[in-house]
């Protein structure tokens, strides 16, 4: 018996992987990207009420009509179009599934897509699902600017589609508007579909707001839009994402999600009504306790010695570990990062696994920091008492 030649091309998540060995470690886990604080009890509350009141069968394929409602409400004002619930609004299973359906619709065996990396490690798999080629991108080390030029080197009469996650997982940037404006010239120069993954849009800092790059005119009738509420709502085990589309493009990735998944959990569905519909407080709380964490995670990293860059958006930071005063310094990222959950209890991610691009990601891990302050506390006293 055989497998497909196309898992040949990747394997299961390191970063899932890195949460199985915290596990068998005891480690404090700031590899995989969920809070350990809990989901705001009204959204909690809304799940319990739809399934104690029968919402617990097949919904609608693309999604509970109050919420299609909703989403298409917030994203007519957020695009600048008429988002309609009905032709445009699709509830998917997570962002992962939002991904893999949009790229399957729109890709032909033999395409290329372009992908930034560090990249998210569902992004080239989902290339290869559909029998298309992930070309990747760099973003180089510090800064991790993304350079126009640079996309205009990876373009082949192939290029059909760009593949564009912002805020940025595992970087931490948000994209400014010169960033954006040459990703505008390189999709409307090669006729490209923009397909954006922004999961991490309510978590920003220092008083930046998101903008959609498929609200801007040039980009609005080529762009797929993705999120999701997994980690704005500390909910990422609920699996609830959405896209929104143009009709041209969401009919195919209706009926790929209709025989992927079916449907999202209805009650779940249900419950996500009350998590959109939140006050503004809860956002403005949320964000004050995020810049909490930020600070505490880059004060820790600091004293224990590691280089790190500042954040703008998500809750991750990329530290390099080489001047550490330890003769693990000088191992891979994978070493590091066993060594990091085996013997300093706290778990990480290697972070050359956010790339398949040769020599990049040396000397770097992932930290992940939505956490508690005491738990990010608790890491850090492990951190010192290893690593100094």
């Amino acid at each position: 018996m055989q497998t497909s030649q196309r898992l040949n091309l990747f394997r299961e998540s390191v970063i899932r992987d890195m949460t199985r060995l915290a596990l068998k470690h005891n480690a404090i886990n700031l590899s995989q990207g969920f809070p350990d604080f809990d989901t705001p009890a009204p959204v909690k509350e809304a799940a319990v009420q739809a399934i104690e009141s029968g919402l617990n069968q097949y919904a609608i394929t693309w999604g509970y009509p109050p919420l299609r409602e909703k989403l298409a409400e917030l994203y007519t004002q957020r695009l600048g179009w008429e988002v309609h619930p009905d032709k445009h609004v699709t509830v998917t299973c997570g962002v992962s599934e939002g991904i893999i359906t949009s790229v399957q619709s729109i890709l032909n065996p033999g395409d290329e897509i372009l992908i930034l990396e560090p990249a998210h490690d569902n992004f080239r798999p989902s290339a290869f699902i559909a029998n298309a080629v992930p070309v990747s991108v760099a973003l180089d080390a510090p800064d991790y600017r993304l350079d126009a030029a640079k996309l205009r080197a990876a373009i082949t009469p192939k290029t059909k589609a760009m593949l564009l996650n912002t805020p940025h997982n595992p970087t931490g940037r948000v994209f400014d508007s010169e960033e954006i404006a040459g990703v505008i010239e390189v999709v409307l120069e090669n006729d490209l579909v923009l397909i954006t993954d922004e999961i991490y849009d309510r978590i920003l800092y220092d008083g930046r707001i998101h903008q959609s790059p498929g609200s801007l005119a040039p980009l609005k009738d080529r762009t797929i839009t993705i999120g999701g509420l997994g980690k704005t709502f500390a909910m990422t085990g609920w699996r609830l994402g959405y896209v929104i589309a143009p009709e041209q493009f969401a009919l195919g990735i209706r009926t790929l999600h209709d025989f992927t998944t079916i449907c999202a959990a209805t009650p779940l569905q249900a419950a996500a009504v009350a998590a959109l519909s939140m006050p503004e407080s809860f956002f403005e709380e949320s964000t004050r306790a995020y810049h909490q964490r930020r600070a505490l995670m880059l004060e820790i990293l600091a004293e224990a010695g590691f280089q790190a860059s500042t954040p703008q958006g998500a809750y991750y930071i990329m530290a390099d570990y080489s001047q550490l005063p330890i003769p693990q310094a000088s191992l891979t990222p994978t070493e590091f990062a066993y060594f990091m959950a085996s013997d300093v209890g706290v778990a990480v991610v290697p972070g050359d696994s956010f790339y398949s691009l040769e020599g990049y990601g040396r000397s770097s891990i992932r930290f992940a920091y939505p956490k508690k302050l005491t738990t990010l506390e608790q890491a850090g006293e492990r951190l010192l008492a290893r690593l100094k």
